[in-house]
């Protein structure tokens, strides 16, 4: 049996692929309540918002995507990063259709109004660069990873 030497290294990488695998469940999970919510009460208001922009309604069904479908990808760790594009693209649009008067305000307890959908947007940027780590269904190997 051969046994493989622990070093800093590997304790570091270790550590690492934790790290992302706790990346990972919280911004899949925390988004994933969004979009179990649109799956019981529906997308109406978004679909009214963006008709009231003179675009399709129909756009708003890929918020699905970008809250159902990327999330779990995330969470169990399969094209990982293509997933954490998705769910940075989404936030994105929702602070265009919704949020885009609070950009530069505070809230009423001093932090930036948009600190929740920033916090997603840069915890899937952080995840598209990481990628998904050993803790995952893909592992560390593939493009999209």
């Amino acid at each position: 049996m051969r046994t493989i030497p622990v070093t800093s290294d590997t304790l570091d990488a270790s550590q690492a692929d934790l790290g992302r695998l706790v990346l990972r469940v919280a911004l899949a999970l925390l988004l994933l309540f969004h979009g179990v919510s649109k799956l019981i009460g529906g997308i109406d208001f978004i679909t009214g918002m963006l008709e009231k922009m003179g675009l399709p309604g129909a756009l708003g069904y890929l918020v699905y995507i970008g809250e159902v479908i990327a999330p779990l990808l995330i969470l169990v760790g399969v094209w990982t990063r293509l997933a954490a594009l998705i769910v940075a693209g989404n936030m994105v649009v929702a602070v265009l259709l919704v949020h885009a008067k609070e950009f530069f305000t505070m809230s009423q307890t001093g932090g930036w109004a948009l600190e929740l959908q920033g916090m997603y947007f840069f915890a899937a940027i952080a995840v598209a660069l990481l990628g998904a780590g050993r803790y995952s269904i893909g592992g560390r190997g593939g493009k999209w990873n």
